[in-house]
């Protein structure tokens, strides 16, 4: 069962990496951090079941991260739908 917490922390932390180092596109800014809510969710469900607690939190939590990506994808479609792509260094602030 160890083996399953080493496994979702290095998810973590390979999501960590790919989120510092991958910062010219928003997507893929996006889809490192929906890898961190994997390994994440891996992680709480790894142990709740080793600790033989309900499930009924996970679904809670589950539904959040949900949101998050929903809110994520309309953020991503609302920069492309106004400024025609998704690199960062287009994004200016201070346009009218």
């Amino acid at each position: 069962m160890l083996i399953y917490f080493i496994m979702s922390l290095f998810m973590f932390i390979c999501g960590l990496l790919a989120f510092s180092f991958n910062y010219n596109h928003f997507l893929i800014t996006l889809l490192s951090l929906e890898y961190i809510v994997l390994s994440l969710f891996w992680l709480v469900y790894m142990y709740l079941f080793i600790s033989l607690y309900d499930l009924f939190f996970l679904m809670f939590i589950l539904t959040f991260w949900v949101c998050e990506a929903a809110l994520g994808l309309s953020l991503l479609v609302s920069l492309i739908r106004g400024f025609g792509n998704d690199y960062f260094f287009s994004f200016n602030l201070l346009q009218c």
